[in-house]
């Protein structure tokens, strides 16, 4: 199954780097969600212990354990919870929902910026090193959540984000999909699956 003890090795290696880097981009992903949602007036999530740095108050049996650990750069944490009519006087539910969700990617987004400096030094000082290679992991991973996050698909934090965008009527018609949208990510997230199974092998 290996070609030598050193290959083994490097392979749970990578598969342990990768299950620290997506554990800890999804814990502040989470959190940012809180974060903002306490901003806004609603408490809920802080309520819950969700308003936490600490991966153990996000972790997902599957999402966060049992997929990263197969070497599948995808993953997902417990939702934070949030109730839009605990906003603020002000805060309009649209508004405060978008925010809310937006926060999410934007945390990874952050993330992958402050990764990206740490790998243009680290590889500066010495190229391939173990830190530029962490930090690489830590630009991709948090770029890619991000960017799926952020598609239109119920229940994916850009759904939220598209429904405050557009008008009223609109977004009316657009929650009514949800259950076709759904079943959408669910098709999304296995062919994501699917385009990373070759990672699944020794290796890979």
């Amino acid at each position: 199954m290996f070609d030598d003890e050193a290959a083994f090795i490097r392979w749970t290696t990578g598969r342990f780097a990768l299950w620290v880097v997506l554990a800890l981009s999804l814990t502040v992903h989470e959190w940012a969600h809180a974060a903002e949602a306490r901003r806004l007036g609603d408490t809920t999530a802080e309520g819950a212990g969700r308003l936490s740095l600490n991966p153990l108050d996000h972790l997902d049996p599957l999402g966060t354990v049992i997929m990263p650990f197969l070497g599948i750069p995808f993953g997902w944490a417990r939702p934070v919870p949030i109730e839009p009519l605990r906003f603020a006087a002000g805060v309009s539910m649209r508004w405060g929902l978008l925010r809310a969700a937006a926060a999410g990617p934007v945390s990874n987004l952050v993330l992958a910026g402050l990764a990206g400096l740490v790998w243009l030094v680290a590889d500066g000082i010495g190229p391939g090193s173990p830190v530029a290679q962490l930090a690489s992991t830590f630009v991709q991973v948090n770029v890619g959540l991000a960017v799926f996050n952020l598609l239109p698909v119920p229940p994916l934090d850009g759904s939220r984000v598209v429904a405050g965008l557009l008008p009223e009527p609109w977004a009316g018609r657009y929650a009514r999909l949800g259950t076709l949208g759904s079943i959408i990510g669910i098709f999304v997230i296995a062919l994501l699956l699917l385009s990373f199974g070759e990672l699944l092998r020794p290796g890979g």
